[in-house]
């Protein structure tokens, strides 16, 4: 997928600093889950989160609110 802009994946209300921290957030998840259960990295983490919330399956506020209330 070519990369979009983040003007094009986030919603009116969210804010660009809860955007990366949420890609950050779900990167690691990505990561952590692909070496818990010994899978190549077959992309980086930033990259297969990115198109997460660019085809809509990861949403910023979800994200962010699920982490933030632990």
């Amino acid at each position: 997928m070519l990369r979009p802009a983040m003007s094009q994946i986030i919603r009116e209300g969210e804010s660009s600093y809860a955007f990366v921290v949420a890609v950050a957030r779900h990167a690691r998840e990505i990561a952590d889950y692909w070496a818990d259960n010994n899978m190549p990295m077959e992309r980086k983490p930033v990259t297969a989160a990115l198109d997460d919330f660019a085809s809509g399956k990861v949403r910023v506020k979800d994200l962010v609110k699920e982490k933030d209330a632990n």
